[in-house]
């Protein structure tokens, strides 16, 4: 009864905070995920990460990336981290309009490229079974300059069009809380993260658990609600996503 009792009040943080779910206003998409993780010494690790996403009630690929990090354990509570990762994007088709609601020109979804560099610090606490983290992560992202096709109306012809390069910085916040059940395969864990471009963009509310199958191979599932308060780089809309992960440690 006490572990159903704390487990309950672990969902409860996340869910509290989480806004009302309005289900016409929302896409669906799943996230795939595998990788490895090395043990190089006592504090130092490394690990490589691949990962696709799909958007459209999970019926169109949205992108794919593949990456690569370091982390150091600077104290008993403190991690320090490094990444790169590579994104290959499935950007949204674009439609404009004249003033009189006539098309003006169509840009047909294509696929682009990012490169991303993060660091993060992360803090942890345990007390009982519980473990507190905060991780805070600086995350820069670069478009490179592309030269895609769309189509005017007016002239009844293809175009080329330029989609100039772009920077963005965005400060990630997330606070999770995380349960280790006696004698149990299975973490379950709930968190919240923001993430912050000089104003909140996104707020991202994770549910979900871990199970360790070997004590090399590690299994993951996460129900995400995810809200878009501004211009988001990823191109997400607010979006219920189920995710899927694996993990090799050796």
């Amino acid at each position: 009864m006490k572990l159903t009792k704390r487990l309950a009040v672990a969902c409860l943080v996340v869910t509290a905070l989480a806004p009302t779910v309005q289900a016409v206003d929302n896409d669906f998409g799943m996230w795939y995920s595998i990788s490895a993780e090395k043990k190089i010494t006592k504090k130092w690790s490394a690990e490589i990460e691949a990962e696709m996403r799909t958007r459209n009630d999970a019926r169109t690929w949205d992108r794919w990336s593949a990456g690569v990090s370091a982390k150091y354990k600077l104290t008993r509570w403190l991690n320090a981290e490094a990444a790169y990762v590579f994104l290959n994007d499935n950007n949204p088709e674009k439609i404009s309009y004249h003033a009189n609601g006539d098309y003006n020109n169509w840009r047909p979804s294509y696929w682009g490229t990012r490169h991303r560099f993060n660091v993060s610090l992360t803090g942890k606490v345990g007390f009982g079974g519980f473990e507190v983290s905060l991780r805070e992560r600086w995350q820069y992202t670069y478009r490179p300059e592309a030269t895609t096709e769309r189509y005017d109306f007016d002239n009844s012809l293809w175009e080329d069009v330029d989609v100039r390069g772009k920077g963005s910085n965005v400060l990630r916040s997330r606070l999770q809380v995380e349960y280790n059940i006696p004698k149990s395969k299975v973490d379950p864990f709930a968190s919240v993260e923001l993430f912050n471009a000089w104003h909140i963009d996104k707020v991202r509310y994770v549910i979900g658990a871990e199970w360790k199958i070997r004590k090399k191979h590690v299994i993951g599932a996460e129900y995400i609600y995810q809200t878009i308060n501004g211009d988001d780089d990823d191109n997400d809309p607010n979006s219920n996503i189920l995710s899927l992960s694996y993990k090799f440690k050796f």
